[in-house]
């Protein structure tokens, strides 16, 4: 039952990754079509685009949960192929709290650069 909910989220969070990493991809590849994101016109690498980007609540909750579901995601996948390679239920510990260890510090690190960068922008932007 354990295994099949935790299969449950990492399907869950591979379409969570593809809605969010699909609508970073056409903000920033489609910004000729898009000018919506792209509040002063321009390319979407304009820094005065990067800066309202960073100043908006939804690029930042939005860019929390791509960094969460991509990292739960693609570590998720690293334990199930780290595992089907060992049966030492010892080396299955440490990779299991290995893996948590680093998906926790790199989404701590992720998620507090994407709640500072409004603040950040706040001071650029005037």
């Amino acid at each position: 039952m354990r295994d099949r909910t935790l299969w449950t989220w990492h399907v869950t969070a591979g379409l969570v990754v593809l809605i969010l990493l699909g609508l970073h991809m056409a903000i920033m590849h489609l910004d000729h079509m898009l000018q919506v994101f792209n509040p002063t016109g321009g390319q979407a690498e304009d820094w005065a685009n990067v800066v309202a980007r960073m100043k908006s609540t939804f690029f930042a909750v939005s860019y929390v949960l791509l960094l969460g579901a991509a990292l739960y995601h693609g570590l998720y996948g690293l334990r199930n192929i780290l595992l089907e390679m060992s049966t030492d239920a010892g080396l299955r510990r440490i990779v299991r709290v290995g893996l948590w260890l680093v998906g926790l510090g790199l989404f701590g690190y992720g998620a507090y650069a994407a709640v500072l960068a409004p603040r950040v922008a706040a001071g650029v932007g005037g």
